[in-house]
């Protein structure tokens, strides 16, 4: 399974991307439009050492609930993923058993390797 979760109005994820190319026999899952389902997440979960690592502290919603005031549990950061797309770190790249998560220039170089490597 190749899959990348990604946003398409986030011009990171756009420029990554255009660096992953090609995608040729890659899922590309816009999060906005279709969401990501319960057992997409379980997926990811299971190719991680957490929700919370898959969880974007960088979102507006965060803030504006005053979410980072609060001690988050693992139960909280997977129903806050599930109930808006904004929660979901990205772009997520699953290749098989591996998972990359973020923008960090080392997550796109390994996930690059992974899918053309």
């Amino acid at each position: 399974m190749k899959t990348i979760f990604y946003l398409a109005t986030c011009k990171t994820c756009q420029k990554i991307l255009e660096e992953l190319q090609p995608l040729d026999g890659v899922e590309l899952r816009e999060i906005k439009e279709k969401g990501v389902t319960q057992e997409e997440l379980e997926v990811m979960r299971g190719l991680t050492d957490s929700y919370e690592s898959l969880f974007s502290r960088r979102a507006m919603l965060f803030r504006q609930r005053g979410l980072k005031d609060q001690s988050l549990t693992e139960e909280d950061y997977k129903n806050l993923i599930l109930e808006h797309y904004t929660f979901l770190k990205r772009p997520v790249v699953v290749v098989d058993d591996s998972i990359f998560i973020g923008n960090a220039k080392k997550q796109v170089e390994a996930a690059k390797e992974a899918l053309h490597g």
